[in-house]
């Protein structure tokens, strides 16, 4: 890790070598969030519950997955950017190098100006956990923590499948997008609204529903069935064979050329 945090420093420097650029990117993206946030109170404005769920609740969803992507994005930048590096013969370079592959491409990129982003989904998140009508005890505080770190690794683990797909078509931007920008637009609601088909994808082939809809029953008093407190740890398991995946597909790289 301190390989990770020699990079960290040098990528905060870089950055906060143009002030006035990193300020003016820095506000604009907390407009640009802000609009996903507007969305939501204006669909409320409408309606008083979405299938049974308020808007603290829908909140608090909304919250643990925008930290969890926002995260991802300030923190693991290098794996979401991983197409460029094989475009321009960077990760050529990282492989003649003895370190975790892995490692080293997430130290490539940090994104400072994501910040903004992550800082108003933890807002956000406080608002929902504040007003939400619920009495909070031990267990359901453990819940609301594991929900915090399942969207972490959810989305970390939907990168590095991204990343593994670039072995073979080289950019992946679509494809990528569809299951984290579009699964973070889907996610941000409890699954439970959406289509059965809907439900049984994002459950059991990508797993959101783990991190943000059954341990939301049981933090809402739906659900009291003590296994909906460990279901957000299937993304713990499930980011293992995306990892597997990716260092299968690297043996087959043989470079993308010049």
């Amino acid at each position: 890790m301190s390989l990770y945090f020699k990079y960290f420093k040098v990528h905060l420097k870089s950055e906060l070598q143009y002030k006035i650029s990193f300020i003016l990117s820095f506000i604009s993206q907390f407009f640009v969030f802000f609009g996903y946030y507007f969305t939501v109170l204006c669909l409320f404005d409408n309606f008083s519950n979405i299938k049974g769920f308020t808007l603290y609740e829908v909140l608090l969803t909304f919250g643990i997955i925008q930290t969890g992507f926002s995260f991802c994005e300030t923190f693991f930048r290098g794996i979401d950017k991983f197409d460029d590096l094989i475009i321009d013969g960077s990760f050529d370079r990282l492989l003649l190098r003895p370190r975790n592959i892995l490692l080293q491409v997430f130290c490539q990129e940090t994104s400072f100006i994501k910040l903004s982003r992550l800082i108003q989904s933890l807002i956000i998140l406080g608002i929902a956990v504040i007003n939400i009508d619920v009495v909070w005890t031990i267990e359901k505080i453990i819940t609301l923590l594991f929900m915090i770190i399942s969207s972490i690794l959810i989305f970390l683990s939907i990168f590095i499948l991204a990343a593994a797909y670039c072995f073979i078509t080289v950019k992946g931007l679509e494809v990528r997008n569809v299951f984290t920008d579009g699964g973070k637009h889907m996610a941000q609601y409890p699954i439970g609204i959406f289509q059965k088909g809907f439900v049984f994808f994002f459950t059991y082939i990508i797993p959101f529903g783990f991190v943000n809809y059954y341990p939301l029953l049981y933090i809402l008093g739906i659900k009291n069935n003590p296994i909906y407190i460990i279901s957000p740890l299937v993304t713990v398991i499930y980011i293992i064979p995306c990892i597997i995946i990716f260092y299968l597909g690297m043996k087959k790289y043989t470079s993308a050329g010049s």
